[in-house]
Order: structure tokens, then C-alpha cells, then sequence
């Protein structure tokens, strides 16, 4: 797992991305920076919603807050680790703990990345085509 703080982006190829966030505002800014990309993306704002929609929409990215209320994105994580559909996607930790020990309970719930808000959008761009970079992912 690594963590980016703002590293110039690279451009990337178009990817289904999940954004989970229960700031509508943060989450429909983000998700417009990310559709300018190309990116095909689909906006919840809790967790069971994400669950519930993974399997029809099979996001290869989800961009998931720690914070959600009820279900946190720990949780979330973790049962998407469980299911064939999102078992292998890049999941990114988007949360206000950096931690040692917050960073490793993401790695121990199957993040690939942990960012600390605020985080910058080309962090998250340089996150996404380092991912899949090379033919990965």
C-alpha cells in the first residue's frame, strides 16, 4: 500500500470508479473531476448502498471514505474483499486519520491506498494510472 500527497498526474485510461463519501458536496465535486478523465462513475453515500451495487456495476476503482456513518469504510472494504466481482479492484482509503496505525488497519482491511483528506485530485489521478499502469490491475 502507499500513500500519495500530490504527485503530478498521469494520465489514464477511462475506469469504472465507485465513490463512496457521505459528503454529497465533496463526492459530486469529485465525481466531476473524475468524469472529465472519462471515467465512468457511480456515486453512494453509505455503505450498504455501495454494497448493494457493486455486483450490476463491477467498479475496477472504489474511492471510499473511513467516516461513513453506521458501516464504516473498514467494514465496506472488507466485504467487498469478500466478493468475486470486487475481490481484485483498487480500493482507496479517503479518510482525516494518517496514523501509522490508521494505515495499517486499511491495509489490514484490503485498501491498496490510503490518502488523508483534504486530498488532492491529481493525487488521486496519480494513484489511479499508477494502479493499472504496465497492464497491473
Amino acid at each position: 500500500m502507499t500513500t500519495i500527497d500530490g504527485a503530478p498526474g498521469e494520465s489514464t485510461h477511462p475506469r469504472r470508479v465507485l465513490l463512496v463519501d457521505d459528503s454529497v458536496d465533496a463526492a459530486e465535486a469529485m465525481s466531476m473531476l473524475l468524469e472529465t478523465l472519462g471515467h465512468e462513475v457511480r456515486v453512494m453515500h453509505d455503505g450498504p448502498s455501495a454494497l448493494a451495487m457493486v455486483d450490476d456495476f463491477a467498479p475496477e476503482v472504489v474511492i471510499l471514505d473511513i467516516g461513513l456513518p453506521g458501516m464504516d469504510g473498514f467494514e465496506v472494504a472488507r466485504e467487498m474483499r469478500t466478493r468475486a466481482v470486487t475481490k481484485t479492484a483498487l480500493l482507496i482509503a479517503l479518510t482525516g486519520y494518517g496514523a501509522e496505525s490508521d494505515k495499517q488497519k486499511a491495509r489490514d482491511a484490503g485498501f491498496n491506498h490510503h490518502l488523508v483528506k483534504p486530498v488532492s485530485f491529481t493525487a488521486i489521478e496519480t494513484v489511479i494510472a499508477a494502479s493499472f499502469a504496465g497492464g497491473s490491475k
